[in-house]
This record gives C-alpha cells, structure tokens and sequence, in this order.
C-alpha cells in the first residue's frame, strides 16, 4: 500500500470515528447512514482493488524475472511476492472479521 493509500485509509478511519462519536452534524439519521454506507462501501471497494493491484503487479514483476528480464532483481520479485501477499492476507481478515460481525448481529434475539 502506497503512502497516498494509508493516508487515504487514516483519513476515512477518523471520519468514521468522528461519525460515530456525533461530532459531526449531519441532517438526520437517514443522511449520516447512507453517507457512513457510501464511505464505507468505497473504501472496500478502493482496498480490493489496490489489492488486486498488487496481485497484479507481483505477477507482471515474476513473468519479468522468469523471462530474463536483467532490469528485475529477485530481490525486487521477492519483496513485491511479499507485498501483495501481506495485503491478501490482511484484506482476507478484514473479510472473516465482517462475517463475524454479520452473522452475531443476525443471530442477536430480536
């Protein structure tokens, strides 16, 4: 994840916050959900996709290595295998950790 990334992430993490301690007036309880939704939908939708970036990247970087590529180094092809590998496993606990959420909130008694 890029430096522009984290900070993008940190930002909307504070937002969130922010939202969720009432320190920011919205115009009802309707408005502050469906912004809360929209803010959180995006930043899945932009975190899958940098990770797919990464995949993406790593695989571009290995077929350059394997090719002969004399510009790529193993060390380089080692170090973005272990990028993308560390935000994959990141985003996949990020998933089990919303599964989680979902399944006690729908097994809660009503």
């Amino acid at each position: 994840m890029s430096d522009v990334a984290i900070n993008q992430v940190l930002s909307q993490m504070r937002s969130m916050q922010a939202l969720a301690q009432g320190q920011s007036v919205g115009s009802g309880v309707g408005a502050t959900e469906a912004a809360s939704s929209s803010q959180f939908s995006n930043l899945m939708t932009q975190s899958i996709a940098d990770v797919n970036a990464s995949m993406q990247e790593s695989k571009a970087v290995t077929a350059a290595f394997e090719s002969g590529d004399p510009s790529v180094s193993l060390a380089e092809v080692m170090i973005t295998a272990q990028k993308a590998s560390l935000q994959f496993t990141g985003m996949t606990e990020v998933r089990n950790k919303l599964l989680n959420a979902y399944q006690e909130v729908m097994n809660m008694p009503v």
